[in-house]
């Protein structure tokens, strides 16, 4: 998301590969979608380990929303498109504006941004508000809305807000903006593309609380076209360590709070996203619900751990092969192979 030419769709295409309209909805402002997989070095590991038939990454869908009529307003029907999504990423204007060729405010633009979530969400909970106070039975409710709407009065996104788990169900409904999680990615100029990110786009995506980097979509969509022999040059070339497109693919799953857990074998090495926090019979059922239906026990490796003894017998022997319960809460790079009987 973001504001109109701040390079959203360029960055939509870098991530993607693919190559939809810039500067431009053309079919009724229907947003972009893009499904990406999400880069990991532990499943090139264990492919290159097993020589697999089949090696599945995680992927995330990304969308590349229209950015409103004007610089600094979201219409309506954006707003709404918005609401569908899990997480968002405001791509802001760190060049000169191609139109008018005003100096980029990459600080003021996440301002803006911010504001126009938080009178967003202001409207539909005034709306909700003044509906509990006619109703009885509902009064936990309005004193919860009424907390948010607060919050909102003084510029706080509801992300920043701490709720109970009850709390959290009551207002999924509502389709709050400033409750979802929130990155901030500064599209800058080829000649800015090794700089690091604005201090002061830093230190605000730190008050926020909300991560923050700096890339170049032009560069990062011309890196995605080159044979890969031919990227380190490039990127060289241009001050570069490395593309920042696998940093920000990385950064959006971490947005979205999952981790992955991982299969191993012959047949497939694949990365299995979950929510952080998931029991292990919960990620069972990941795989197929007649495995969480019939789970008996998780066969456990941390993936360093097989790295570094070579197979689960070895790991069986030096004791980092454990049998786990339905309760155990999975860690990020497990590697688990389920006992089940159906």
């Amino acid at each position: 998301m973001g504001f109109p030419r701040a390079g959203k769709t360029t960055v939509f295409n870098a991530l993607t590969g693919l190559q939809a309209q810039v500067g431009g909805y053309g079919d009724a402002g229907k947003p972009n979608l893009g499904t990406i997989k999400v880069p990991d070095a532990r499943i090139d590991r264990l492919r290159d380990i097993f020589q697999p038939r089949k090696t599945t990454y995680a992927e995330m869908v990304f969308v590349d929303f229209p950015g409103g009529e004007r610089g600094g307003v979201l219409d309506q029907a954006t707003l709404v498109q918005m609401r569908d999504a899990d997480a968002l990423v405001q791509v802001v204007r760190g060049f000169p504006d191609p139109v008018t060729q005003d100096a980029a405010h990459p600080a003021r633009d996440v301002e803006g941004f911010k504001s126009e979530l938080v009178l967003a969400d202001l409207a539909i909970l005034e709306k909700r508000l003044e509906r509990l106070r006619k109703e009885k039975g509902k009064e936990q409710e309005a004193e919860l809305v009424a907390r948010c709407k607060t919050a909102l009065e003084a510029e706080t996104p509801l992300r920043r807000i701490e709720l109970s788990s009850a709390e959290e169900r009551a207002l999924s409904g509502f389709g709050l903006l400033s409750r979802l999680p929130l990155m901030v990615v500064v599209n800058v100029g080829e000649a800015d593309a090794a700089a690091p990110l604005a201090e002061a786009v830093r230190a605000q995506a730190e008050t926020e609380g909300v991560p923050a980097l700096a890339l170049c979509a032009q560069v990062e969509a011309e890196i995605a076209a080159l044979d890969a022999a031919d990227r380190g040059g490039f990127l060289a070339d241009l001050g570069l360590a490395e593309s920042a497109r696998e940093r920000f693919i990385q950064a959006a799953y971490a947005l979205l709070d999952l981790i992955s857990f991982l299969t191993s074998g012959e047949d497939e090495v694949r990365a299995w996203p979950i929510p952080r926090g998931t029991a292990a019979v919960r990620a069972a059922g990941k795989i197929h619900s007649d495995i969480e239906r019939g789970f008996i026990r998780a066969e456990v490796v941390a993936f360093d751990d097989f790295v570094r003894f070579g197979s689960d017998a070895k790991c069986r022997e030096a004791g980092k092969l454990r049998l786990e319960g339905k309760d155990y809460v999975v860690q990020d790079g497990d590697i688990v192979h389920f006992r089940f009987n159906v």
